[in-house]
């Protein structure tokens, strides 16, 4: 193998493969990252066997070739590269490094050693456009939960039917769910469980794409691929491509989690109602986290008020007030106040309804003006 690219370049896609390369492994190879040319492209690739990266990008090739390295040694060597041209030679098992008046040799290991990426073959396909992707990600997948107990609920339940992908993430103490529109409809319906950890690697890949984000399916329904062709890297567009295993299991119904009324509906100022809610926090860490909230209904021509407060025996008590416009009877509920502040921090609508029943029922937050985001939070029993 003999390849010229741009520093940069070659800086970014090790950024980008790095981010699947195994931390902890049985398989030392799963430390290395890939790299081959393939249709006079320079190919790199990481898997740690639960997720798989790989990107594609133009260079010059004048032999063809593949390797594998250490990924950490190789990223932080082309990192402290200056900008320019760098030049890779392959000689037996080692990878010659040119770059400006800066030479290095790493060994590596055989590329036929390297794991396999796994191919999604002929299953269904989908397209959504990025942005689109992206919201509902940031908007699910932190209520994935983080023990292994319940493995199905480390992912997030992604339904693609007709012109909508519903994404639903739960962890046992809250729920969320958005409606993303697809950006062509669903031939087929589908159903599968994504890891969280998996989008959230897919979310930062988001960020740098603008066409459509294709979405395949093995025809067994064991591995989910995304593809993005125009990631922005340097000063040219690289092809990135996103295998994951996917959960095997049952997805709870949480649809009939879904409260169908309320009593009480409070609208605010989502940054508001963020801020007062993170002050609160603090002094809620040495009280289980509990964040109290009360809906007060206003008199006459004043506004109502969401009261929110938290208190600890160690260190004190706060109590914040935000205005609000309440429909139906005053309320109290009590929240893990992280769970709140999570919430509101992936909101980006300038106001947000709060909807409650009873202290003992679950409350739900959406955005006042998008029908596409619900989140749920089971309430916590406190001493009035």
């Amino acid at each position: 193998m003999k390849v010229s690219c741009l520093q940069e370049n070659l800086n970014k896609a090790l950024g980008i493969v790095g981010r699947a390369v195994a931390s902890r492994t049985t398989l030392p190879i799963t430390n290395n990252v890939l790299i081959a040319t393939e249709d006079s492209k320079l190919k790199l690739s990481a898997t740690n066997l639960e997720i798989a990266i790989t990107c594609w990008f133009g260079t010059v090739v004048e032999e063809e070739g593949a390797i594998t390295v250490p990924a950490r040694l190789l990223n932080e060597f082309v990192s402290s590269l200056p900008s320019g041209r760098i030049d890779l030679k392959l000689t037996d098992h080692s990878l010659h490094l040119e770059c400006a008046r800066v030479e290095a040799n790493i060994s590596g290991l055989d590329a036929e050693d390297f794991p396999p990426i796994p191919e999604v073959g002929d299953g269904l396909t989908y397209e959504i456009a990025p942005e689109d992707l992206r919201l509902a990600i940031n908007q699910v997948v932190f209520a994935t939960a983080t023990e292994d107990t319940r493995p199905v609920l480390t992912g997030v339940s992604a339904e693609l039917e007709g012109d909508t992908m519903t994404m639903a993430a739960a962890d046992g103490f809250r729920l969320a769910i958005h409606k993303a529109p697809l950006a062509t409809p669903a031939k087929e319906k589908l159903e599968v469980i994504i890891p969280g950890r998996s989008l959230t690697e897919l979310g930062r890949l988001l960020a740098e794409q603008e066409e459509p984000v294709l979405i395949a399916v093995s025809p067994t329904k064991s591995q989910i691929l995304f593809r993005l062709n125009d990631v922005t890297i340097g000063e040219t567009k690289a092809r990135v491509e996103l295998v994951s295993q996917l959960l095997q299991g049952t997805f709870p119904n949480y649809r009939q989690l879904i409260p169908q009324t309320y009593s009480t509906r409070a609208i605010a100022s989502t940054s508001d109602f963020l801020r007062a809610t993170r002050t609160a926090a603090i002094f809620a860490r040495d009280g289980s986290g509990i964040v109290r909230l009360q809906v007060m209904t206003g008199a006459q021509d004043q506004p109502g008020k969401i009261s929110i407060s938290a208190r600890s025996e160690q260190i004190g008590d706060n109590v914040g007030e935000i205005d609000a416009e309440v429909e139906g009877e005053a309320s109290k509920i009590a929240f893990n106040g992280r769970y709140v502040t999570d919430v509101l921090g992936v909101i980006h609508e300038d106001n947000i309804a709060l909807e409650t029943t009873t202290p003992s029922s679950p409350g739900v937050i959406h955005p006042i003006g998008s029908e596409r985001y619900m989140h749920i939070i089971m309430p916590m029993f406190v001493q009035w």
